[in-house]
């Protein structure tokens, strides 16, 4: 019964955003398979995000989402993309409308962003971000209001092009609009800052943790071979990247920006003063015959480039959206051969496959919009080879250099992520059996001591009842994916509560297998609250929450002590503001007294049969009875370098071992058993073994199980020589 309650709690504890949907309905048989698999697969998570690349046909899969959702749907996308989604709506026979303000009827309803703040409260059913991705572009306001007025919709879903991947807050602002994890949670459970404080990287040990959450709300796609589809239909044609750069000898004020820009300001001098030249050579490029877009980034190079081309639209932001909408279908309908526009305005969503050859008048740092403005061309049902000309001039050679430096990183990035998520999505999506974790276990031997690898919570389950004299162990805490990414591990625990609920699990086996009236050694310290994972700054009580931990499962409170810190050590090591000087002289209201080390005691229940006859003398006794025990190196450690895997987070930090001794000499006598569910690399069974007692131990983690079977192999020998030279000879 404890084994299925177990593996019942490691299913609930898994990172994964349960389905809230409904059951699909079979989808229109015009979409591709790989097109109706998702559609089934996000009715029935009910919130999901579809990242599929450019060409992928997003739309078609969030009208069919909206179709079946619910009887009331909205979906918000940019404007230029609104009339798109209608019509493309409408070859699904499906009808829906422009809106400008909520109504009464039932059906799908279409708005652009700029006009979401009156669609707060309304009673949809469902709602869709077409182009999701715009929630970073978007002004804090209108975001805001995104990710907290939208929560009462029970369904929502968020589609948008492959997003960067280690863009944390792209990614954090759609599990924030899902609803499935806010922003501060997710980056503290899979991330950390860099040492220097300007960016998070993905914790080493969270990667197959944070693919596999991913998978459980959103379908990451770039062909449909990536969930395992045919991709016939779905192969690009090549593109062209021609640069072409206009050289100018002098700039603005006199100052020649040779090397680096500093900053926006200078990046804008430079544009405007390059833009006569940039304009006439775009004018000779898009003087061949075809269709051409070209992409700008100020209103006077569309202006002066349109007083150019006397067959060219432009449009620009201040227009009416009616004459923008009126703009573009002219351009797309053949009736004027260039369409000049900011990517701010068509330069996500639309479908302009008519059109093969584009132009950036000058680029700017951004590379979403670049990438996303040569996808309006060059995208799945393109039928002719892409051009792209990028014009700028040889003062803005750095700016070209960061945006290729980011589409190299966007590739590999994107790629690895693909391949990380394949099996994971593919389970969500197809329901296809996905290979398990690895999980193993193993023993060793010597002649005092048994290391048992794998979960303690399952493998105490094979100490015999009433056998341990004495258990020593410092338990982990919430520390996600600091040491490994299993579920098991009882550190990965997203709070406190989960973290208790898998401890009880262990707590319940130490009663079990300790004999009656003997002892259990907890060493714990108490947790600093962070902004990052909690809110707020100050302490959470982990001692008293242990010992209420162990009273549930009828352990007696026995005792503690203290153990003395050096403030300054943790100061350096730890950079906590309450120690540090500055912050005295700043603002003393912040300080606070260095953490303290507790040996927490508790006693099993029932009358101890075996007195302890202790092995220390009575000076010893004076200074061990003590409450606060001085005098504990805090270097005097087992060596923790062999262990350390490239992925932990941070370094192994062992009990001390003149703590260890402490707590065998007082509670045990030579030759009982001392047992760690927590062993690491096998303190408690190196001070065991050395100070002549037994030694069980249970670790999770394979690497430190091998360091610790070395070490007590080391403990062992040394304890068998040292009984040749000091016990007696027969």
């Amino acid at each position: 019964m404890t084994a299925t309650r177990y593996a019942e709690f490691l299913e609930r504890k898994t990172f994964r955003d349960l389905p809230s949907g409904l059951d699909p309905i079979e989808p229109n048989a015009m979409l591709y398979p790989f097109q109706r698999a998702i559609v089934r697969c996000a009715v029935k998570r009910g919130r999901a995000a579809v990242f599929a690349d450019c060409g992928l046909g997003k739309t078609f899969i969030q009208v069919e989402w909206a179709k079946q959702i619910g009887a009331r749907v909205l979906i918000v996308a940019p404007l230029a993309v609104t009339h798109q989604t209608i019509t493309e709506a409408a070859k699904l026979g499906v009808s829906a409308r422009y809106v400008t303000a909520p109504d009464d009827q039932p059906g799908i309803a279409i708005t652009n962003y700029q006009r979401l703040a009156g669609f707060v409260g309304a009673p949809y059913d469902g709602i869709v971000l077409d182009e999701s991705s715009i929630l970073k572009s978007l002004d804090g306001k209108t975001r805001g209001m995104l990710l907290s007025a939208f929560k009462t919709i029970p369904n929502r879903l968020c589609c948008t092009a492959t997003p960067a991947p280690n863009d944390l807050t792209e990614l954090g602002n759609h599990a924030e609009f899902l609803g499935i994890m806010s922003f501060k949670e997710m980056s503290a459970t899979f991330f950390v800052k860099e040492s220097n404080g300007q960016r998070w990287r993905l914790k080493g040990h969270a990667a197959d943790g944070f693919y596999r959450w991913l998978a459980t709300w959103s379908v990451y796609v770039r062909r449909p071979s990536d969930l395992g589809f045919d991709d016939d239909g779905f192969a690009l044609p090549p593109l062209c990247i021609l640069d072409s750069s206009v050289d100018v000898k002098g700039a603005p004020n006199g100052r020649l920006f040779q090397g680096a820009l500093s900053g926006i300001q200078d990046r804008v001098r430079v544009r405007k003063a390059t833009a006569e030249d940039r304009v006439a050579k775009t004018a000779e490029i898009i003087a061949t015959p075809g269709q051409w877009i070209v992409w700008c980034g100020l209103n006077d190079e569309g202006r002066k480039l349109k007083a150019m081309v006397d067959d060219a639209e432009l449009v620009e932001g201040s227009m009416s959206d009616d004459a923008k909408i009126s703009a573009s279908a002219r351009w797309v309908a053949g009736e004027s051969r260039v369409m000049i526009a900011k990517p701010s305005i068509y330069g996500f969503g639309m479908n302009f496959q008519h059109c093969h050859q584009s132009v950036f008048l000058g680029i700017g740092d951004s590379y979403e919009q670049y990438y996303q403005s040569i996808r309006r061309c060059w995208r799945y049902g393109q039928t002719k080879p892409v051009d792209v000309w990028i014009v700028t001039s040889n003062l803005e050679e750095e700016i070209v250099r960061n945006v290729r430096r980011k589409e190299a990183q966007a590739e590999a990035t994107a790629a690895e992520v693909v391949a990380h998520v394949r099996d994971h999505e593919t389970a969500e999506v197809l329901g296809a059996t996905r290979q398990s974790d690895a999980y193993s276990t193993d023993r060793a031997t010597g002649g005092a001591w048994t290391m048992m690898l794998g979960d303690s919570a399952e493998r105490l389950r094979e100490v015999p009842t009433d056998s341990v004299a004495l258990s020593v162990f410092s338990p982990p805490f919430v520390s996600l994916y600091t040491y490994s990414n299993t579920e098991r591990d009882l550190g990965n625990c997203r709070d406190e509560a989960t973290f208790f609920e898998q401890f009880a699990f262990i707590v319940r086996e130490l009663r079990r297998v300790t004999m009656p009236g003997r002892n259990c050694c907890v060493h714990v310290s108490q947790v600093p609250a962070m902004i990052v994972r909690d809110g707020w700054i100050g302490m959470k009580d982990f001692r008293a929450a242990t010992v209420k931990a162990f009273q549930s499962e009828e352990w007696i409170y026995h005792g503690e002590v203290v153990i003395d810190k050096d403030p300054q050590a943790q100061a350096i090591r730890t950079k906590s503001k309450g120690l540090l000087f500055v912050q005295m002289d700043r603002d003393a209201a912040w300080l606070r007294p260095a953490l303290a080390d507790y040996i927490l005691v508790f006693r099993a229940p029932g009358d101890n049969t075996v007195p302890v006859k202790a092995d220390l003398t009575r000076d010893e006794w004076i200074q061990w009875a003590r409450p606060i025990w001085y005098g504990i190196d805090e270097t005097n450690t087992l060596n923790v370098a062999e262990a350390r895997n490239e992925k932990d987070e941070r370094h192994i930090c062992p009990l001390q071992l003149g703590v260890i001794e402490r707590c065998i000499r007082l509670w045990t006598n030579k030759g009982e058993i001392v047992l760690s569910p927590f062993a690491g690399i096998g303190s408690e069974g190196y001070e065991a073994v050395r100070l002549g007692r037994k030694f069980i131990g249970c670790e999770l983690k394979p690497d430190y199980w091998r360091v610790a079977c070395r070490n007590l192999e080391v403990a062992e020998s040394e304890a068998n020589r040292s009984r040749l030279f000091t016990e007696p000879t027969p």
